[in-house]
């Protein structure tokens, strides 16, 4: 293997590991120091800043008023719908949930590529997709339990699946407006529309945090959902894209939820059950079914 590749893997590894690691990161400083709400206004208007001012320095581009509404709908599920459930729902339930959840996201690409792309679903990845949804549904109806800082695991569940599914979206809308623009001419514009469409549900909460008596340890936590779960991961992955298959890069979300679950434990922000485990062997089984094509055999 040569160099670069093994850069790229390293690149999408450490991508996958940040992933990982924000579940409980995010998780601990919500809603003491700050809201969900007021946290996702605070990352789009961090790493917003940085995208909008590294922007500058590759070439201009004006976006095609065909691709307006494109982009517009691409923000609302990518930059707004998406944030705000996953952050709601990690206030609401577990980090572990989060992870396995999530998981699903690849599933969800599948079936909206369906639904809108008209792309074939074959047997296997219909039975992936009814099994990974059925490990998901096990974890929202009996992971009732409330865990550590989890006032409301079930609800906090059923935003999960709607941040992977919303992300999903922003996925198959996104893919053709990547082939026209730069990156991150995209995000900026993405990141912008965004913030004006999140702030009346956002606002009230990013106003009411007492920014000048926050201690370093919410500090520092802020500063790692904006630069490096928002930022770097997005970049890492990009570098790793040009160099490795979109299906190596997709492989890397079957570490996440182990890494999730190693540090939400050893943290103590969380704990493994039988539930958890059953559900996220089916939701890792439903996702392999679902993305994983079948050799012929004669």
């Amino acid at each position: 293997m040569d160099k670069n590749k093994i850069i790229a893997l390293i690149a999408a590894f450490i991508a996958t590991t940040i992933y990982g690691l924000n579940h409980t990161i995010a998780k601990v400083i919500m809603p003491d120091y700050i809201g969900a709400f007021g946290l996702v206004q605070l990352r789009l208007i961090g790493a917003g800043f940085i995208f909008f001012i590294l922007s500058f320095l590759v070439p201009k581009q004006k976006i095609d008023t065909a691709d307006y509404l494109r982009l517009f709908f691409a923000a609302l599920l990518g930059m707004c719908i998406n944030m705000l459930m996953f952050l709601k729902g990690l206030e609401l339930s577990t980090p572990i949930n989060s992870g396995v959840i999530i998981t699903l996201t690849p599933v969800m690409v599948l079936v909206l590529s369906y639904i809108f792309l008209k792309e074939k679903i074959g047997v296997s990845k219909l039975s992936g997709i009814v099994i990974g949804f059925a490990g998901a549904l096990i974890l929202i109806i009996y992971g009732k339990k409330a865990g550590i800082n989890a006032p409301n695991a079930v609800l906090g569940n059923i935003m999960f699946l709607i941040n992977a599914s919303a992300f999903a979206g922003y996925l198959v809308l996104s893919k053709p407006l990547t082939k026209k623009y730069h990156t991150l001419i995209l995000m900026r514009w993405m990141f912008i529309i965004g913030l004006i469409l999140s702030l009346p549900i956002t606002h009230t909460e990013f106003q009411a945090v007492n920014w000048t008596s926050l201690p370093f340890e919410a500090l520092w936590r802020m500063a790692f959902v904006i630069i490096g779960t928002t930022f770097l991961t997005y970049m890492l992955n990009m570098y790793a894209l040009k160099i490795l298959p979109a299906t190596t890069i997709g492989a890397f979300i079957y570490l996440q939820p182990p890494i999730t679950i190693i540090y939400a434990v050893a943290t103590g922000n969380d704990s493994l059950d039988l539930v958890k485990v059953v559900a996220m062997v089916l939701v890792f089984s439903g996702v392999y079914f679902a993305t994983t094509k079948l050799k012929k055999t004669s």
